[in-house]
Parts: structure tokens; C-alpha cells; sequence
């Protein structure tokens, strides 16, 4: 299987549920260079963030937008490039607000990228400011006596924003996570995979998800969107993992 560490020195944080991410991810690339995939034709691009170093972990081409601007770069290099598996990078943060209007018509477009967004629920770079994610209460740098507010259901908002593929993964299970990412990168069209990423340093949430989460059945209808809005919006002591929903259609870049 071909190598796809660097050299570079890691500063995540230690025991960041981050490192599971990128060996998951390394483990997907792997397997699909084993089934043909050129190492070359991959690229990666990330916004800003610390998920945002995971580019220099990763020994394939790699683009760093701005802060809110990752989509965007990953649809311009699909445009000027469309046989690139184009596969971005991006935070809770990143994607859900500063993003957010790149990210709805990316979705709308059926771009044909691959994002992986890891969501903690915080700005863990900036050390604990409250996202859209945030739950309610939250207790952070910008929040001191908790956040008011509801927290975003992101992948209610891509359902309804057009994306032919939306999953959700939780970062401490690597092998299903590597399994759902190369199901996400192999999907024609635009794919999120939303991953719960517990942020060990300012965002702990092990301990709330750990009855809440369970895995769809092998059977689910991935291509009937009630059913997947359905379980999207579920009561939030159930959280569905897996890919949620998946259809075909046509998809940007052949339009134009």
C-alpha cells in the first residue's frame, strides 16, 4: 500500500480526536490507490482551523484557502480540472459560518467534490468560541454564561440545499470512518460526510454521545430523501451514523 505520511512534525493537541481523522483518511486513500486511483490525481484543500494542518500531514497535491473559503477553492479546482478527486477539508467553524453560502450551492450545483467537515462543536484554534454547532449552554470565551442559542442541524441544511450524498460519521470509530470516506470520494456528485469530532482540550463531548449514537442498518433506503430528513431531524438522544442519504444525478462540471 502506498505511503502517504510526510515528514512534517504534528502540533495537534495530544490525544486530538484529529489524529483519527487523518489516519483514517490515509487508510481510505490507500485502499483506493490500491483500486486504481492515481496518487496523483488526488488533491486536498482546507480552510483554516486545526483541522486546517491536515494537509501537511498528507503526502498528495493540497491547496490552503481562506477562512470560510475551502469550498469555493475545491469547486475551482474541480472546474479547472474535473478528472481531479477533489476532496476538501473543513471545520464546524469553517464550513457551517463563514462557508455557509459557499457550501449551499455547492450543494445546489452538485458540484462533483468530496467534504469532510470535522465538527467539535467549537473554534478549538481560537481557543473556545461558540459555532453554530455549539449546543445549547455551551460555556465558552465568547459564551461565559452559555450559549442561547439552538444549535445548527447542517445536514437538515445540505438535504434541503440539494447534496447527493450526506453522511455523518463519528471520528473514534476509524475503520467505519475510513469506510464512509471512500464511499464519500467514490460518489459522483457533491458528498458531506459531517464527523463528530470531540475536541479533548476545549470541547469534550465523549461522554454526551456515548449512548446516543448508533450506526443505520444495512438496509436503510439511502435514496428516499422523507425517510433521510426524517432521521436527520431526529430526537437528539438518537444520533444516526452512517450514510444517510446517497442518489445519482447530473452532476456541475459535465453541465458546463
Amino acid at each position: 500500500m502506498i505511503d502517504f505520511s510526510t515528514k512534517v512534525k504534528n502540533t495537534w493537541c495530544p490525544g486530538c480526536t484529529n489524529f483519527s481523522i487523518l489516519a483514517a483518511f490515509k487508510n481510505a486513500l490507500g485502499e483506493l490507490a490500491g483500486e486504481g486511483y492515481s496518487k496523483d490525481n488526488f488533491v486536498m484543500s482546507a480552510g483554516i482551523g486545526c483541522h486546517g494542518k491536515i494537509p501537511d500531514f498528507v503526502n498528495i497535491n493540497s491547496f490552503m484557502s481562506l477562512h470560510g473559503r475551502d469550498v469555493a477553492s475545491a469547486e475551482g479546482i474541480k472546474m479547472a480540472n474535473p478528472n481531479l478527486t477533489v476532496v476538501s477539508f473543513a471545520g464546524d467553524g469553517d464550513a457551517y459560518a463563514e462557508g455557509m453560502e459557499h457550501l449551499v450551492h455547492a450543494a445546489k450545483r452538485n458540484t462533483n467534490i468530496t467534504l469532510f467537515v470535522h465538527n467539535n462543536q467549537v473554534f478549538g484554534l481560537t481557543t473556545g468560541q461558540v459555532t453554530p454547532t455549539s449546543l445549547k449552554g455551551y460555556k465558552g470565551r465568547s459564551t461565559p454564561y452559555g450559549s442561547p442559542e439552538e444549535p445548527l442541524n447542517p445536514l437538515a441544511v445540505m438535504l434541503t440545499s440539494g447534496a447527493t450524498f450526506v453522511a455523518r460519521a463519528w471520528a473514534m470509530d476509524m475503520d467505519k470512518l475510513k469506510e464512509i470516506m471512500k464511499r464519500a470520494m467514490k460518489h459522483k456528485g457533491f458528498a458531506i460526510v459531517d464527523i463528530i469530532q470531540p475536541c479533548i482540550t476545549f470541547n469534550d463531548t465523549r461522554a454526551f454521545f456515548k449512548d446516543k449514537l448508533y450506526y443505520l442498518e444495512e438496509t436503510w433506503p439511502t435514496n428516499d430523501w422523507n425517510k433521510a430528513m426524517q432521521k436527520i431531524r431526529e430526537n437528539s438522544d438518537r444520533v444516526a451514523l452512517g450514510v444517510i442519504y446517497e442518489v445519482g444525478k447530473p452532476v456541475f462540471e459535465e453541465q458546463i
